[in-house]
Order: structure tokens, then C-alpha cells, then sequence
């Protein structure tokens, strides 16, 4: 039964809800892993240690279906998707927990680890919701009409791959940049407004790959990162021209699955890819032409990211489990805490926040020097897989597991 469960009075959520919003910019665009696609949230005021039992849980929805879906959060309203038989559904709730409206979106994946797997991109009064079918579907932000849609798959010649696809949509300017994957049409830039085609590239000809794609500008030309099966490829985010393109740690199809978004910093991009594909930095030279690889090395996270802060970057394993601590210059590992499962990690005002696939949520400092976990506790609501990524907004942590969606107090 679907059900919202208040574990505070009502007064305090809207005095909790005013105060979260001092200080802070009124949020009219929200896409995948934060404003840069970094996991990085801009957040301050956030508790440096937890309760035994975790934060205080603010509110809990059960009830959406299955999918991995992270939310997206604009103004005082939280979209997040999930299914019904064989229907995806856009929810919309408020930021107490209340459920605005539903609504279903065409059709979603049911053959494997069901559900949907793309986050809603909010943008510009609008919502763009890709399901792992390949179906693009742009709705109004007010009235949840649809605006235009297109099938990728069909319409652009594209490729399903094993899992279905899986691409939160980027969106620079106009442009929605989407990856169907085809021999000639691998990615395209299509119109946020209507949906019509600016450009088309057959970049490597390469199937995608999971992965949600990074834009990067000050180089020669402004270019969207992306990691397909057997490269990671860059195309001119104006033209759709193929820049440059660097041969993936592992190109094997049975195991070539490759959702982390690069991520950038400094002239350097760095990847990380499961089934012992490892990690790599690539450095990019002739004012973005071209790049070069600088180090590899064995930490491969499959679905959860990484996340860079300082001079390092933290990540986890799958196949090579544990939790690393990785100097960004040369690759080198600082410590490895073995054990450890494989999370979906992001980042908020000097802390790391790990939700491990075992369903514990972690709290860790980052620390070059050795591993300091904080806080843990086990997320005991919910369905299925621990994968969805964590989103923070506002002083609170909002964790999808499955069937359920929770707020907490952080």
C-alpha cells in the first residue's frame, strides 16, 4: 500500500524547510550527480557525525515500482521515476513527502533489473525523461504535458545494448546531447525545444554504454565526454565532429559496461569501469585535440562513481572490492580498505556519503593519509538492489531504494 510515514510534527518540516532555503539560490534546473555531473553538491551546515541509527528520517514513500532513479529536486517540488507493471511513472512530490501527482510516460524496461534507470533532467521549465527503451520524451514542467518525443533507437538507426539504456540526458545551452549508439548516428544533438535534429556524428560507430556524458569547454572547441563500448570519445559540442578518441580499459562486450561520467579537472579526465576494467587519467594536449594516457590502474567501479577532492579520489571496487584512495597525478593507490562493497559515492561539505550495494549508508571523511569511516547505518526500507546514487539538497539526503524514496536530516 502506497503510504507516506511523518516521523516529526508538522510544524518542524516547515520550519526545517524555511531555514534550509536561507542563504541558498532557488534551484530552476536539476540534471544527474549535481551541477557539474561531479557528484559534488554545494552544501554547508551538514552534520560531521551521525546517530548510532543514522540521521533522522524525515519522511518515507513506498510505493514507486522498481527502477534506480535518483531524484531531481527544483524549487519545492522532487521528480523520481519508477514503474508500474509495465509503465514508467513520473512522480512529483513535495518536500515534505507529499505525493503531488503521478503520471505515466509510455512504456519502460521489464526484461532485466527492471525499472527505470535514467534521472530526470530538469531544465528551463521543462522535464526530459529517457527510459531504457530509448524513448525521449520531453514534458512541460507546469503542466506535464508532453512537448515532443523521439524513439533514439528508431528515429536515429540506433543500438539497444544488454541492460537497456541508460543516459540521463545532458543539456548545454539548446542543445540535448543523446547517444543511440548507431554505426551513423552515435550521438546527436537535438533541440531542447523541440526536439529537432541539430547534428548528427558517427563518432566511433560504437555501442553505447551506460554512461551519462560530461561537457567540457576552454579548449579549441567546446566537447561532450562520453565512454562508449570500446572508446572513450569526445565530440564538438557545437558541430558534432569527433575530436579525439582513447581505447577503454576493457572492450570486451560481454563485460564492456561503462556508466561513470568522466570526470574533469585541470586538463586531466579520469574514467573508471567494472569487471576489472580499472581506472584511468587521460590528459588532454594541442588545446583539447588530442589526449594521452597518463596512469591506469585496478580500481574498477561498475555503476557508483568516483568523486575528486583535492589532489585525490575516492572510488570503490567490483570485482577488486574495497574502498580506494587514489593520488590523481600518478594513479597511485594511498590505501586500500579491503572488504569494502561496491557504493554509489557522492560528496557535500567535506564529506564523502557511500551508499554501499550491502545497503549500509556511510559516512567517511576524505583522508589521503588512512581510511576514516564516521557514521554507517543499514537503509532498511525499500526493494531489490542498493544503487540508486544519493542526491543532497538542502540539508537533507534523499536515498531511493528500489520500491521506496527517503528524506533524511543531515
Amino acid at each position: 500500500m502506497k503510504k507516506v510515514l511523518f516521523f516529526i510534527t508538522v510544524l518542524f518540516p516547515i520550519m526545517t524547510l524555511s531555514c534550509g532555503q536561507q542563504g541558498n539560490n532557488v534551484q530552476t534546473n536539476s540534471q544527474w550527480r549535481g551541477e557539474n555531473r561531479d557528484g559534488v553538491y554545494n552544501e554547508t551546515g551538514l552534520l560531521k557525525i551521525w546517530p548510532p541509527d543514522g540521521p533522522q528520517l524525515l519522511w518515507s514513500y513506498e510505493g514507486l515500482g522498481a527502477g534506480y532513479t535518483s531524484v531531481a529536486i527544483v524549487g519545492e517540488k522532487i521528480y523520481i521515476t519508477g514503474l508500474d507493471d509495465d509503465n514508467l511513472i513520473l512522480y512529483l512530490f513535495d518536500l515534505t513527502g507529499k505525493l503531488l501527482t503521478k503520471k505515466a510516460v509510455g512504456k519502460e524496461w521489464t526484461k532485466n533489473y527492471i525499472g527505470p534507470r535514467c534521472t530526470v533532467c530538469v531544465n528551463d521549465g521543462k522535464l526530459y525523461i529517457f527510459n531504457s527503451l530509448g524513448t525521449l520524451v520531453c514534458l512541460d514542467e507546469t503542466t506535464l504535458n508532453e512537448v515532443w518525443k523521439k524513439d533514439v533507437l528508431t528515429d536515429f538507426d540506433g543500438r539497444s545494448v544488454n541492460w537497456g539504456m541508460t543516459e540521463s540526458p545532458l543539456i548545454v545551452d539548446e542543445k540535448i546531447f543523446i547517444t543511440p549508439g548507431g554505426v551513423i548516428n552515435n550521438m546527436v544533438a537535438l533541440n531542447k525545444n523541440t526536439g529537432a535534429l541539430i547534428w548528427s556524428s558517427p563518432g566511433e560507430g560504437t555501442p553505447s554504454s551506460y554512461c551519462s556524458p560530461l561537457y567540457i569547454s576552454g579548449y579549441s572547441a567546446p566537447m561532450v565526454v562520453t565512454s562508449a563500448r570500446e572508446y572513450v570519445i569526445a565530440f564538438n559540442a557545437n558541430t558534432g565532429e569527433k575530436i579525439w578518441s582513447h581505447p577503454q580499459l576493457i572492450q570486451d562486450q560481454g563485460r564492456s559496461i561503462h556508466p561513470n561520467t568522466p570526470i574533469y579537472s585541470n586538463g586531466m579526465i579520469f574514467t573508471t569501469t567494472g569487471f576489472n576494467g580499472g581506472s584511468m587519467l587521460l590528459r588532454l594536449k594541442d588545446n583539447g585535440k588530442d589526449v594521452e594516457q597518463v596512469w591506469k590502474n585496478e580500481a574498477d567501479n561498475q555503476i557508483g562513481g568516483a568523486i575528486k577532492v583535492g589532489d585525490y579520489v575516492y572510488t570503490t571496487g567490483d570485482r577488486n572490492r574495497g574502498f580506494y584512495c587514489i593520488d590523481w597525478k600518478i594513479g597511485a593507490f594511498k590505501y586500500k580498505e579491503n572488504n569494502f562493497s561496491a557504493s554509489a559515492i557522492v560528496f557535500a561539505d567535506g564529506m564523502l556519503y557511500v551508499y554501499s550495494d550491502n545497503g549500509n549508508m556511510n559516512l567517511i571523511k576524505p583522508n589521503p593519509e588512512n581510511f576514516e569511516l564516521i557514521s554507517s547505518f543499514k537503509i532498511s526500507i525499500g526493494t531489490e538492489q542498493h544503487w540508486a546514487h544519493p542526491v543532497i539538497h538542502n540539508g537533507v539526503m534523499y536515498i531511493r531504494h528500489g520500491d521506496a524514496l527517503m528524506a533524511y536530516k543531515i
